[in-house]
């Protein structure tokens, strides 16, 4: 019999391809010699594997966790329980937060107007810099003067829409943002305008935010670099010749940059929390259907999840009241129960119980696990209780979530397939290439393997609170000369930014990450916690925790916009 307790992740040592050895390759796995090709790719990604599995659960096909009769009406959390002010000021460097904004702005120290001149300069800059920053793509300069010239009038006369009113607050290109396209990393999508702002961004709108425009994304969300071979790759303000993490790559940058104190992601597997991790950055990826879809592009249905990355723990939290609850026009966004944030500002973890894999928790490079522990070792000292636990299948996990979205991605896909497909950058092809490849009973075992995933981990959550692990394995890994500007195919350092990430996307739990240290080099290290469905409140208190434990570094690349 299997012993269940065995922790069987392993490293992997794939070939690394670049240049024309990495676009010969896509093209032949895209030729009639592919088929030759495709047997060593699916044994080498463990579908030969998982084929081999007996799995006897039933099929979960949406990780949605049922809590009662489904909402009947639109909901978020009101105005008046939004935070007021920052629950922790972080140590060391300050990153503007909402809260600064609308102090400025309420003091007459400036205006949004003034504020929305700065940033643009600021992007502009920042895009003219060697290398480009490239964490914003598109901006409408009259759009963005509209809305400020709209704030400052409100906030003359009195009669602000929220604390957000003129705050800048980025989106990524994979969301709907009137008046502009979605791309969504691609050279080919989005060649006219968006007819309505998605669910999050009209929250956002109607919240006052001074909305300036689209970032950078890893072309379809298909993987978690940051790399862009048609809009530039994002670079990491803390070291521009590093990966930014994808693939809400620009939403992670702007924010680190300081071009903005908050931005909206979004996380198939990880792509919120990578990112937030490589960039030195808050990320929230809520409960599956605890924040709508609506106006997301539609990529990986089962796996999707979109939040906000933000530069402070307290502003993740505002920006998470602002776009979260139910929308009639999201059918999996009903099922929840009303969203609250209460209890998320208690500065001590009294009473929480965290877990930890041990085995799991340091299967990392040597300073992100010395970071991490020095980060459990204060939540004991804040009260926290820690115990060990066990989660057996999570190489199944892993091989399940690669066949799950990869499946849905090359569906979404497929209407522009046959057209377009080498207008894609090569990474993307071949990750496209495949997942063309499995089948549909692939594509079943991996749902059947979703039940098992879920199970595992409720049973953990039972004895804890949350689980906690390093967001990634490494740092942000360094952009090699020969990756840009087509593309990189780096199996190894894929596996390794996606260890600990995936299991939160299939199960549907809610999972964040937050800044825990920074390595020799001044590269950030972030620590993830998963918590128990619908209790996002308990993950944002983490955060806040966390954030008044460590000292923040200043990003080299870095915009004072206030």
């Amino acid at each position: 019999m299997e012993n269940k307790k065995v922790y069987d992740l392993m490293s992997i040592k794939m070939p690394y391809l670049s240049g024309r050895l990495l676009r010969l390759f896509a093209a032949l796995v895209e030729s009639p010699l592919g088929g030759l090709l495709i047997p060593n790719l699916l044994q080498s990604a463990g579908i030969e594997w998982l084929r081999k599995q007996v799995i006897d659960e039933a099929p979960t096909h949406h990780p949605i966790h049922f809590s009662g009769a489904p909402a009947t009406q639109n909901s978020a959390i009101p105005e008046k329980e939004f935070p007021r002010t920052a629950a922790a000021e972080s140590r060391g460097f300050h990153f503007a937060t909402v809260f600064d904004y609308a102090k400025a702005y309420r003091d007459g120290k400036t205006t949004p107007e003034e504020v929305a001149t700065k940033l643009l300069a600021a992007i502009e800059d920042s895009n003219a810099a060697t290398p480009a920053l490239r964490a914003v793509i598109t901006v409408n300069r009259e759009e963005v003067m509209r809305q400020a010239r709209e704030a400052t009038q409100r906030i003359k006369a009195g009669k602000p829409l929220s604390i957000f009113d003129g705050v800048p607050v980025a989106v990524k290109d994979e969301l709907d943002l009137t008046p502009y396209p979605t791309t969504v990393g691609t050279s080919f999508l989005g060649k006219s305008p968006s007819k309505e702002d998605a669910t999050v961004v009209a929250r956002m709108r109607a919240a006052g935010a001074l909305l300036v425009g689209k970032t950078n994304m890893h072309e379809i969300g298909i993987n978690v670099t940051g790399l862009n071979p048609h809009h530039g790759t994002a670079r990491n303000p803390y070291n521009t010749g590093h990966f930014t993490g994808g693939s809400s790559s620009g939403s992670a940058a702007a924010v680190a940059a300081g071009l903005v104190p908050i931005a909206l992601g979004a996380d198939g597997g990880g792509s919120i929390r990578i990112p937030a991790s490589f960039c030195g950055v808050f990320g929230l990826k809520a409960t599956f259907g605890r924040v709508s879809e609506l106006g997301a592009a539609p990529l990986c249905w089962s796996v999707a999840h979109v939040g906000p990355l933000a530069g402070t723990a307290s502003d993740m939290a505002l920006a998470y009241a602002v776009i979260c609850g139910p929308d009639l026009r999201d059918p999996n966004s009903l099922h929840q129960p009303l969203p609250t944030i209460e209890g998320w500002d208690q500065l001590n973890l009294r009473g929480v119980k965290l877990g930890f894999y041990k085995e799991w928790f340091q299967h990392a490079d040597p300073e992100v696990v010395a970071a991490c522990e020095n980060m459990l070792k204060r939540f004991s000292d804040m009260g926290a209780e820690i115990r060990e636990i066990v989660i057996p299948d999570l190489e199944l996990n892993r091989i399940a979530h690669t066949v799950t979205i990869l499946s849905e991605m090359v569906q979404a896909m497929s209407y522009t397939y046959p057209a377009h497909h080498r207008e894609h950058g090569l990474d993307v092809r071949l990750n496209l290439a495949l997942g063309r490849a499995f089948n549909a009973q692939d594509y079943l075992l991996a749902q059947r393997a979703r039940t098992r995933i879920i199970n595992n981990f409720n049973h953990a959550l039972e004895g804890v609170d949350m689980i906690l692990t390093p967001t990634t394995a490494i740092p942000a890994p360094e952009i090699k000369k020969g990756a840009l500007p087509d593309g990189e195919s780096d199996l190894s350092t894929t596996a390794e930014i996606m260890r600990f990430v995936t299991s939160a996307n299939m199960t549907g739990l809610p999972a964040a990450s937050f800044p825990v240290g920074y390595t020799t080099k001044g590269l950030p290290i972030g620590m993830q916690a998963i918590g128990r469905a619908w209790q996002e409140s308990n993950l944002l208190r983490l955060a806040v925790n966390a954030e008044q434990a460590l000292e923040r570094q200043k990003p080299q690349v870095h915009y004072k916009i206030l």
